[in-house]
C-alpha cells in the first residue's frame, strides 16, 4: 500500500490533544506544507483542538514560511515548547504566535534546544527524562523561569534534583503522538535522503519517539522515487519509522531559498563569490572579535554580528584556519548570512543537530562567539527575551547548550542601544549618545549564568564598539579602549553598575577603524602584534 497522502489527509490523522513534534530551523527544513494543512483543517472543522507542539530548533520564519503561525489559532493550538520562535524587525507586524504568548492564550515555554532533543531521545528509550547542568542558573533554571514565557505556562517542566552528590536540572519526557518532519526524497517504502537540504536537523530522533511509543511519523518530501534507487549510506531516515509521506515540489530549502546547492554541499562556491562585510562599525567589532581566535579553533558562532567573523577571516587570506561549527549541523565551510544563517556552504561535513548539540553541551570545541541584548553585574548575559519587543527576539535556541560548558566566549554588540556611530580618525565617533543601556545592574533574562561561568573558570569577554571587558572573579573589567572614546564619559558612566579598570589599558589598533586590510594573523596568539597602550 502507497505511503503517499495529501497534506490535508495528513492533517487528518491528528487528533485532539496531541502532541505533535515539528523538525525544522526556522525556514530551514520546515515541512510547511502539512503545517499549513492542520491549520485549514481547524478552521473548516473546529480540529485538531488543544494540542501540543514541540519545536527543537524553530518553526518558520516572518517572511513567508509561517510554520507555527499556521496553527497559531486559539483552541488549536493549546501548549508549545520551542528552542526558538519566528522573529524579525520591530518595524513588522508581530507573529500570531507572539500575539498568543502576550495574550496568554496558548502555554509557551522556551526550552533550550539541545535539551529539547534530548528529551526526544529519553522518549524514544522510554526513559523517564533528561538530568543535565545546562541551563542552571538561567531561565530554564525553575528558580528562575523555568522555561516558562508566559502566566499560562503554569504547569512545571523542569524541577532540580540531587544526584550522586551533584545538583541537576530534570526535563520529563514527553512523548509525541505525531512527528512531522521533512527530507528531501522518499521512495515507495519511505526511506528518506537530505539531498537538497541544508541540515539534517533531528529528524531521526523525532521519528524514533514517535515510533517507539506507537505514534506516526509524516515526512514531507519534494519527491518519491521507486524502491531500491536510493543508496542506503544517504538514506537518513529509513523506511520503516515513516508512515505516511506527503509530497510538497515547492517546498522552500530555507527562508527566502528556493534551492541553492552549495548549501546542501552539492557544489563548492569560489571564495571569491562571498561578499565582504561592509566598512561600517559592525564591521570593526567583528574585526576585533576575530582578533580573538587562533590557528586550528573549533568556533561556533551565533546569530548578529558575530556572524560576520567568518567573512573578516576570508578578507584578510586566514579563511582555513578555524573550523566552524553551527548549531543546524554545519561543520567548516563558511557559514551564511541573514536569511540564510543557520546554513553553510562549502561545509566539510553535515552532522545531525542533536549530535552538534552533544558536542557543544561538553564543551568540546575550543570558543564561542555570540551576541548579547543586555550584561549585567554578574556578567550574565541576556540574548532571549525583551519585554518591549518581544518579536525581535527568537528566543535562546541553542545558547544555552552552547555556552553552559564553553571553554572561552566572545560576547559581542553594542554598548548601548540607539546611540548614532561614526568612523573617523582611525576611532570611534560617538555622535549622539543612546538612550537604552545595555550593561545593567539585572538582566530581565538570564541566557547565560556568569556566577556559573566565573564558577567553571570559563574564558569571557565581551566586545563593544567602545570597549572591550572581560569577567573575573570580581565583576567586569574594561581591559581595553577604542580610539576617539573617553572612558568616564562614554564607558563608565554610560553602564549602570560599576565597572572595573585594568592596570594594563589597552588601546584598541587603529587599523580596526580603517578601510583596508588590517593585517591580521592567528599564528600562536599575534594578531596585528596585539593591541597596544
Amino acid at each position: 500500500m502507497s505511503k503517499v497522502v495529501s497534506a490535508a489527509e495528513a492533517a487528518g490523522l491528528i487528533r485532539d490533544g496531541m502532541v505533535v513534534s515539528v523538525s525544522s530551523s526556522s525556514g530551514l527544513g520546515c515541512p510547511d506544507a502539512v503545517m499549513a494543512a492542520i491549520g485549514e483543517r481547524f478552521d473548516s472543522e473546529g480540529h485538531p483542538k488543544d494540542i501540543t507542539t514541540l519545536h527543537p530548533i524553530a518553526a518558520g520564519d516572518m517572511y513567508g514560511i509561517k510554520g507555527i503561525d499556521h496553527l497559531a489559532k486559539p483552541g488549536l493550538l493549546k501548549r508549545t515548547l520551542c528552542g526558538s520562535y519566528p522573529s524579525g524587525p520591530s518595524s513588522s507586524e508581530p507573529p500570531q504566535i507572539w500575539k498568543m504568548i502576550g495574550d496568554n492564550s496558548v502555554a509557551a515555554y522556551n526550552v533550550p534546544s539541545g535539551i529539547l532533543f534530548d528529551m526526544h531521545r529519553e522518549a524514544a528509550a522510554k526513559r523517564p527524562g533528561v538530568l543535565t547542568k545546562v541551563g542552571l542558573d538561567t531561565f530554564a533554571d525553575p528558580r528562575h523561569q523555568g522555561c516558562a514565557m508566559n502566566a499560562a505556562a503554569s504547569e512545571p517542566i523542569v524541577s532540580v534534583q540531587q544526584f550522586d552528590g551533584e545538583e541537576w536540572l530534570y526535563f520529563r519526557s514527553i512523548v509525541p503522538h505525531v512527528s512531522i518532519i521533512r527530507a528531501t526524497t522518499a521512495d515507495e517504502r519511505g526511506n528518506l535522503t537530505y539531498e537538497h537540504e541544508g541540515a539534517y536537523l533531528g529528524g531521526l530522533e523525532q521519528a524514533l519517539a514517535a515510533r517507539n511509543n506507537g505514534g506516526v511519523v509524516i515526512a514531507q518530501v519534494k519527491r518519491v522515487v521507486e524502491n531500491g534507487t536510493l543508496k542506503p549510506h544517504d538514506v537518513r531516515v529509513p523506511g520503516v519509522l515513516v508512515d505516511h509521506i506527503v509530497v510538497a515540489p515547492d517546498q522552500l530549502q530555507t527562508t527566502l531559498t528556493p534551492y541553492d546547492p552549495a548549501i546542501s554541499g552539492e557544489i563548492f562556491r569560489p571564495l571569491s563569490s562571498f561578499r565582504n562585510a561592509e566598512m561600517n562599525v559592525q564591521k570593526v567589532i567583528a574585526r576585533r572579535v576575530a582578533m580573538e581566535l587562533r590557528d586550528g579553533m573549533a568556533v561556533n558562532i551565533g546569530f548578529g554580528i558575530s556572524a560576520n567573523v567568518p567573512r573578516i577571516l576570508l578578507e584578510e587570506g586566514q579563511h582555513g584556519k578555524v573550523t566552524w561549527v553551527i548549531e543546524q549541523g554545519a561543520v567548516g565551510g563558511v557559514p551564511l548570512l541573514d536569511f540564510k544563517f543557520g546554513c553553510a556552504s562549502n561545509a566539510e561535513a553535515i552532522m545531525p543537530s542533536p549530535h552538534q548539540f552533544i558536542y557543544f553541551q561538553a564543551g568540546g570545541f575550543d570558543a564561542s562567539l555570540l551576541s548579547f541584548l543586555q550584561i549585567d553585574r554578574h556578567g550574565s548575559v541576556n540574548v532571549s527575551k525583551l519585554s518591549a519587543r518581544p518579536h525581535v527576539t527568537a528566543g535562546a535556541g541553542g545558547f544555552v547548550d552552547i555556552t553552559a560548558r564553553a571553554k572561552k566566549i566572545v560576547f559581542s554588540g553594542f554598548f548601548n542601544a540607539g546611540a548614532k556611530l561614526s568612523l573617523a580618525d582611525g576611532g570611534i565617533h560617538i555622535d549622539q549618545e543612546g538612550k537604552v543601556k545595555k550593561v545593567v545592574n539585572e538582566v530581565e533574562h538570564i541566557s547565560f549564568s556568569g556566577k556559573r561561568a566565573v564558577a567553571q573558570g570559563q574564558d569571557i569577554t565581551y566586545v563593544t564598539e567602545r570597549c572591550v571587558m572581560k569577567l573575573t572573579p570580581e565583576g567586569l573589567v574594561v581591559t581595553e579602549i577604542a580610539p576617539g572614546v573617553d572612558l568616564q564619559r562614554d564607558v563608565l558612566a554610560q553602564a549602570e553598575i560599576p565597572l572595573g579598570i585594568a592596570k594594563d589599558l589597552k588601546t584598541t589598533p587603529e587599523a580596526l577603524y580603517q578601510d583596508r586590510l588590517i593585517g591580521l594573523t592567528l599564528n600562536g596568539g599575534a594578531s596585528l602584534g596585539g593591541a597596544h597602550d
